[in-house]
């Protein structure tokens, strides 16, 4: 039974590698959205598998968190905003999308190298997939500094902040529930606040292209 939970925590572990590489490759804010809440969506269940096989039951609580907060709320304020900011537009890359994603494997091969001896040392059933969260988390840093839009750049925040519950996970079965509830807090008030902050350079720039931010920073 073990040995099913592993492949299985894989298998979604694998998963969240590829969405992350969509996520990295696709132009589209309203697509962009749903591929951070289907991320969202594998991490749950990811959660749930290995709670349920290792027998930690405050990872459930955990699951259920990431649940309602990053796979209903967070993507319900992302849609809002989008509709209320008329974006229509596709996401701007900085750089061409195959380049993207070849510096995107580079930095997967650098994960697993920089994970090994790390996955050596956990004692977890998900020490495997640490390499992969890593990787998630250094996908998501690209995606945010290769976007010129305000609003990729949050959702690659977000999506890095879900690899890094993703490693909590993989190295120490998650972190303590106290710990997660102050961060699930900060995340939506800091979803509020950048509500606010991308009405506001829409109101004064009438674009959300930072570039623009740069500019008056230059003058």
């Amino acid at each position: 039974m073990a040995n099913v939970s592993g492949q299985l925590i894989n298998l979604f572990a694998a998963l969240l590698l590829l969405v992350s590489f969509a996520m990295l490759s696709q132009r589209r804010v309203l697509s962009l959205i749903n591929l951070f809440a289907l991320q969202g969506l594998i991490l749950t269940v990811s959660t749930v598998i290995v709670a349920w096989s290792s027998h930690q039951h405050h990872l459930y609580y955990s699951a259920a968190l990431t649940l309602v907060l990053k796979v209903l709320i967070l993507p319900w304020i992302l849609h809002r905003l989008i509709r209320k900011l008329n974006i229509k537009w596709d996401v701007e890359t900085l750089f061409n999308i195959p380049t993207t994603m070849l510096v995107g494997i580079a930095l997967v091969v650098f994960a697993f190298n920089l994970a090994a001896p790390i996955s050596l040392m956990a004692g977890t059933i998900t020490k495997s997939t640490l390499g992969i969260a890593m990787a998630c988390v250094l996908l998501s840093f690209l995606m945010m500094i290769t976007r010129s839009k305000a609003v990729p750049q949050v959702i690659g925040f977000l999506a890095m902040e879900n690899g890094l519950f993703f490693a909590a996970t993989s190295a120490t079965y998650g972190m303590p529930m106290v710990v997660e509830l102050g961060i699930a807090l900060d995340v939506l008030v800091g979803m509020v606040i950048l509500g606010i902050f991308f009405f506001q350079i829409r109101e004064t720039f009438d674009s959300l292209d930072l570039k623009h931010m740069e500019k008056l920073k230059d003058e």
